[in-house]
């Protein structure tokens, strides 16, 4: 099995319905590691040696968070800053991470049409994605297609719930390595390519 970490960075998990839901259906997979980085990180302080080795012990790394102004919470991007260092991430010498994949799993409060040329934010979410897919390549690791769940204000429960099992499906997807490289460079969404 792949090894699967989840950079995980949700600023207040207690008022989320659709992020909490989404980490406990996968947070006991045997596989997988959560790492909290709001929870472990209060500070901001980022323990750059102990986050690299995370990295080095996974083969699959997961950008799980909210969309907060077309991008991600600041834990993130400062994890990013840090822990990405020149010479070890990339670089001519930076090649510790290649080969690896990376997937973002994003929720965000707009509806899918919301996302695209004609709908009020007037870019899809893949070009709004498009700092960390070439964050991922810089590192030469592979971006696969995100998963999103949409319309965080309106969504229903029982569209959570679907939401939840399909992210357990898509990590045992991931997980396996049952991935299809052809289909996956024709979907727009990870969840698109889920049953």
């Amino acid at each position: 099995m792949n090894r699967i970490l989840i950079e995980f960075a949700h600023p207040a998990i207690q008022k989320s319905r659709i992020n909490r839901q989404l980490i406990d259906m996968v947070k006991k997979l045997d596989y997988v590691t959560v790492n909290d980085l709001y929870e472990n990180y209060p500070d901001f302080f980022i323990d750059v040696k102990k986050e690299q080795q995370l990295l080095l012990n996974h083969d699959i790394i997961i950008w799980h968070h909210p969309f907060y102004w077309y991008s991600a919470p600041a834990i993130l991007i400062e994890w990013m800053d840090l822990v990405l260092e020149h010479g070890w991430a990339y670089g001519e010498h930076g090649r510790i991470l290649e080969g690896k994949s990376v997937l973002s799993v994003i929720s965000t409060g707009g509806r899918r049409e919301v996302y695209s040329k004609e709908g009020r934010n007037q870019y899809t979410m893949n070009e709004f994605l498009v700092p960390f897919k070439q964050s991922a390549n810089l590192c030469r690791m592979e971006y696969l297609p995100p998963f999103i769940v949409h319309g965080a204000h309106t969504i229903k429960n029982s569209e959570i719930d679907a939401y939840a099992v399909q992210y357990k499906k898509v990590l045992n997807i991931l997980g396996r390595g049952d991935i299809d490289k052809i289909e996956m460079k024709k979907a727009a969404y990870f969840n698109d390519l889920i049953e």
